[in-house]
């Protein structure tokens, strides 16, 4: 299964931005997803998963109130509604399919993703 994200962009702090990451293949709907970011010199940071029966997410700390994750398996996508974004948000965002095995909640690491895709850029100026 390949990942593609995008949507990306230059948005000023207060600013929305939605994320979209489209997945090829057919398992798509049996998969759990996730969104994870890094910015220059840090580790990539979880930010949002969603189980496969789509009502099931969990959120990071920072982002929690702010973004909503959502998927439509009809289309291969997970996407991300990221709102009242703050400077604290920049960094490359990166979709990812969660192991199998991991046990879905709000601390995902790197180590329970199987795939990712290439990122996106999403920077929030002050």
């Amino acid at each position: 299964v390949q990942l593609q994200a995008s949507g990306g962009g230059l948005v000023q702090a207060g600013g929305s931005l939605r994320l979209s990451c489209v997945a090829s293949g057919r398992a798509f709907s049996s998969y759990g997803m996730a969104w994870f970011r890094q910015a220059p010199g840090n580790e990539r940071e979880f930010v949002a998963a969603i189980h496969r029966n789509g009502w099931t997410k969990y959120y990071g700390d920072s982002v929690k109130g702010r973004f909503t994750v959502s998927r439509d398996n009809a289309k291969n996508t997970v996407s991300l509604q990221m709102n009242n974004l703050k400077p604290k948000d920049t960094a490359v965002y990166y979709c990812g399919i969660i192991l199998e095995r991991a046990w879905m909640s709000n601390s995902l690491s790197v180590n329970d993703i199987q795939s990712w895709g290439k990122g996106t850029q999403v920077t929030v100026s002050s």
